[in-house]
């Protein structure tokens, strides 16, 4: 079944529904192992496997009874360890409640010959205390050099009132990178930026983040893109890069948000939106795949709000183009990405579609 064709660039993008059925999908993955497995996952804690264009009917992973799921809570970021096909550990990252709400990152590990993974292979890597049951992050996702990357929204609320954002002795407002190879629960990589340094959370890798959805590594040149979600008026795409402050709460997107708005040393964003056109960015992926050539190179992206989804080009320096695709009524919850770099849709309401180009239009 064919959607939403939108003739841009001369050319036509449609979606292809592949899955349908599911209950608040919010990601879709490859685990890279040589297999043609995508896995989707669910926000009350399932995730499922996507064989030969079908649903199985064993969960992959079911962990409903310890997570926390509604609103913006749940089970909410996956990610396959770079020697999952020998090693058989992935990772999540889903909230849960015992007296206070709390972000958990969790390894899970499967054996060669099964096809599920057993929650009691469970080994908590990371905690992170949640005031507020809104702005979890959620994003969890292995760099170039195989360290692990986590999103953690500013706390909740909105505002940013308790000035998480810009402080670096809370785990909270931040991209986090930790070594999972430790012989420890996790280790602090020694080129982070404030490794060995007091009073700063040694874990972050950037910060002044209000709510990093979904980020993503360009698997060509390594650099790595965060959507991050608006509080009023502003939705923006940044380029993190190692130890930056990305603004909040001074800034949102290109504008002060605060009364006090000091900008020096501040990494303004490579893109943004007004709500005119969505009121909440998905993050997607720079394409890499090979079955649409015209967008080769381009960075692909959303909104939940609105179901439109743009592209635009990054040189290196600055953003030099930017088109608008689609306009969906689809509530895109996620981009993902297959092992050969062909992208999907998610829609929150329960569908996966692959991202398709066909005929030149007339």
């Amino acid at each position: 079944m064919i959607l939403y064709p939108c003739k841009n660039w001369a050319k036509t993008y449609q979606l292809e529904k592949i899955a349908s059925g599911l209950k608040r999908p919010l990601y879709v993955t490859s685990a890279r192992d040589g297999s043609d497995l995508l896995y989707v996952v669910e926000q009350d804690g399932l995730i499922k496997t996507l064989k030969n264009g079908k649903i199985q009917k064993e969960p992959f992973l079911n962990i409903e009874k310890q997570v926390r799921a509604g609103g913006e809570r749940g089970l909410l970021g996956l990610a396959f360890h770079p020697d999952f096909k020998k090693n058989g550990k992935f990772y999540v990252n889903y909230t849960f409640q015992k007296n206070t709400l709390k972000t958990r990152i969790a390894e899970f590990t499967i054996s060669k010959r099964a096809t599920r993974a057993l929650p009691a292979t469970e080994r908590v890597i990371l905690e992170v205390d949640q005031p507020y049951s809104n702005h979890n992050g959620g994003q969890i996702e292995f760099g170039p050099e195989g360290y692990l990357y986590i999103g953690v929204g500013d706390g909740g609320s909105g505002g940013d009132p308790h000035g998480h954002g810009q402080n670096r002795n809370t785990l909270l407002g931040s991209i986090l990178r930790i070594d999972v190879n430790h012989p420890k629960t996790y280790g602090i990589p020694r080129d982070n930026p404030f490794s060995g340094q007091k009073n700063m959370k040694q874990e972050i890798w950037a910060y002044g983040l209000r709510n990093p959805w979904r980020f993503s590594f360009d698997r060509k040149t390594g650099r790595l893109f965060a959507a991050d979600v608006g509080q009023d008026q502003w939705e923006e795409i940044d380029l993190i890069e190692k130890g930056k402050n990305y603004g909040w709460n001074i800034m949102e997107g290109n504008h002060c948000y605060s009364l006090n708005c000091p900008m020096a040393g501040l990494a303004l964003p490579m893109d943004e939106y007004g709500h005119d056109q969505g009121y909440s960015v998905t993050g997607g992926y720079v394409y890499r795949g090979q079955k649409i050539k015209s967008l080769y190179g381009y960075y692909i992206y959303g909104d939940y709000g609105s179901g439109r989804i743009w592209a635009i080009h990054y040189d290196g320096k600055r953003v030099v183009e930017k088109k608008l695709l689609m306009d969906t009524t689809l509530a895109i919850s996620s981009f993902g990405e297959d092992a050969v770099g062909e992208l999907y849709v998610v829609d929150h309401q329960g569908t996966v579609y692959l991202l398709k180009e066909s005929q030149s239009a007339p």
